[in-house]
């Protein structure tokens, strides 16, 4: 729905109202943690379930997207929830000019072939390529160690003998919070793939030097340990709520066309909560140092977990710099032609659209997907363009047969263009 100037920035905000919710849960933790019987845990469960129903009820006065409409064939209703979404009338220039280009890309995809589960594994322009990357994302997200902290952190912490690890919990979720706005102010500037990996690469450093100390000092002056253990643990949070948060919803919302982008985001949602799940369940298995009877099969890492976070996150820059194409300032149709022509993900930075798909469909691309025989329709860089080349291509045909006729006597067709030579041919 978002307008692409803005889109980023709106998704981000979407994951500043999941770390906004994280904070209050904090605190409602906090406020009956003491609270003696079974109200410790029903008051937290019953709140959950409370923002449920919200959630519920609000879904049913949800409008649905223009292109979802399109794609289901209501065009007047695809018009009237862009007119409410660009807060612009309906026979406004710009609108009209984005539900065609909206319109053309669909039928451009449909003339391509079925939108199965098939094609998103094997379809074009390089949708295998896309969901590889989607679900290449989603799984480096939980596994940059960020759930560890948020699932198990006040465990941790309490195992790492810190004297109040709810207090610590707060102040976590409270950096978690603040930490996104960053990220939200820069992602349309920065651009995607720079965010992840500059958030990548600050998350490794912090992780490691976690890891690195604990083990140096094998468990030995606890206090420094600690502080250490906190201070890093936040920073490591800020570059995780600034980028690797927000940005991967970003980039997985943005690179899928039209007509299989629902089921390439379910497949790459799956593989988030696949590996989160994954990493819930191993995580005690992992980490357990303090329980009287060990877990059984437990490795009891303690801090040297982050040695393996760190290593994962280091594997993300090597990702992001091979797969992740730069998506900012571009509409979503356009992103099938930086797909197209672009080979490297890390020379994506540099594309510039060069035609719409309402060009194509204007120009006999789209109904069939046959380029058209006449080798004077090309395609031209913008609509306005379009219409001055084609003004000034009638007047100097109509010069041209005008010449060719009093010379030595021209066909019909230079004749008729003499006729037409004062007509405003442009659209």
């Amino acid at each position: 729905m978002a307008p692409k100037w803005v889109r980023g920035t709106l998704v981000c905000a979407y994951q500043l109202s999941i770390t906004f919710g994280l904070l209050i849960a904090a605190v409602v933790n906090i406020l009956t943690k003491a609270i003696d019987g079974a109200a410790a845990y029903r008051i937290p469960m019953g709140l959950q379930i409370s923002w449920a129903c919200v959630l519920a009820l609000g879904l049913l006065f949800l409008p649905e997207t223009p292109r979802y409409l399109i794609k289901r064939g209501y065009k007047e209703a695809a018009a009237l929830s862009l007119s409410r979404l660009r807060r612009l009338d309906i026979t406004h220039p710009a609108l009209i000019e984005e539900l065609a280009e909206i319109e053309a890309n669909h039928e451009y995809e449909m003339a391509l072939g079925s939108d199965t589960y098939k094609d998103v594994f094997v379809g074009q322009p390089h949708l295998g390529r896309r969901l590889l990357t989607g679900c290449g994302l989603q799984m480096l997200q939980q596994l940059t160690g960020v759930n560890f902290i948020m699932y198990y952190g006040t465990t941790f912490f309490n195992g790492a003998d810190i004297s109040d690890p709810f207090k610590i919990t707060l102040i976590i979720q409270v950096i978690n919070c603040v930490s996104t706005l960053p990220g939200l102010l820069v992602v349309e500037s920065w651009g995607r793939r720079r965010l992840l990996i500059v958030g990548a690469m600050g998350m490794a450093i912090c992780q490691l030097l976690i890891a690195s100390y604990a083990t140096a000092t094998n468990g030995d002056n606890k206090p420094i340990q600690n502080q250490i253990l906190i201070i890093f643990v936040a920073i490591y949070i800020f570059f995780f709520a600034a980028s690797w948060g927000p940005v991967v919803w970003v980039v997985t919302s943005e690179i899928y066309p039209l007509k299989v982008r629902a089921k390439s985001m379910s497949i790459s949602t799956a593989s988030n909560w696949l590996l989160n799940f994954a990493i819930a369940y191993a995580t005690p298995f992992m980490v357990d140092t303090k329980s009287v009877d060990k877990q059984a099969g437990s490795i009891n890492l303690g801090a040297r977990v982050f040695f393996v976070w760190g290593a994962f996150c280091i594997v993300a820059i090597a990702f992001v710099w091979g797969m992740v194409y730069e998506t900012s300032k571009i509409s979503l149709e356009q992103i099938d032609e930086m797909y197209e022509r672009v080979d490297h993900a890390w020379k994506s930075r540099k594309f510039e659209p060069s035609w719409s798909f309402q060009q194509m469909r204007d120009f006999g691309f789209s109904d069939s997907g046959i380029p058209p025989t006449e080798p004077q329709l090309e395609l031209q860089p913008s609509r306005a363009s379009s219409a001055s080349t084609s003004q000034s291509d009638a007047g100097a045909s109509a010069s041209t047969g005008t010449t060719t006729t009093t010379a030595a006597g021209s066909s019909q067709e230079a004749k008729m263009l003499a006729q037409l030579g004062h007509v405003d041919l442009s659209y």
